[in-house]
């Protein structure tokens, strides 16, 4: 199979994937505001089809599943739009491209991505009252998200590994 066709292939299965798991969490009563479900899949797509594949996943994910289920809210669909593209950049330039450890890249990526998410915020901000302001956003989202954080950290790199180690996908 030619690499785009595969490089297509793949980032539609993660785009599947990020529209179909935030479904599944909120099935079993699990908040996605605390887990972040639709981050799993972006991160997955930036580690496996590199830096394209993870920013075009990150990119449509929030949109298309607001269309389809009506998650995220739309308020959180343009910020969600800066953020996951993010993510997917970050970690296909620092796994693939860069070559660093896992690890690392993993949270260099959230960590690019939720600023990314501040700074749409920010922005955001200038234009429209908010109910919170940026402070609030550091103290309340990034402890709320930190369970869906502890997740990614655990699940992502073997999954990552096993995937690299197939290259079937």
């Amino acid at each position: 199979m030619h690499s785009t066709t595969k490089l297509i292939v793949r980032s539609a299965l993660f785009l599947a994937l990020a529209v179909i798991l935030p479904i599944a969490f909120h099935q079993f009563g699990l908040a996605g505001r605390m887990f972040n479900p639709m981050h799993i899949p972006v991160l997955l797509a930036g580690f496996i089809c590199g830096p394209v594949g993870g920013v075009i996943v990150g990119l449509l994910s929030p949109a298309i599943s607001f269309m389809i289920t009506g998650m995220p809210p739309s308020y959180a669909v343009p910020l969600m739009s800066l953020e996951l593209p993010i993510y997917g950049l970050i970690a296909g330039l620092t796994y693939v491209r860069l070559k660093l450890n896992i690890y690392v890249a993993l949270i260099l990526a959230i960590i690019f991505g939720r600023l990314a998410f501040a700074l749409g915020l920010l922005i955001l901000g200038f234009f429209i009252e908010l109910p919170y302001g940026l402070e609030t956003y550091f103290k309340v989202v990034l402890a709320t998200g930190l369970p869906g954080t502890l997740v990614q950290l655990v699940i992502i790199p073997p999954i990552t590994a096993a995937l690299m180690r197939r290259r079937k996908l």
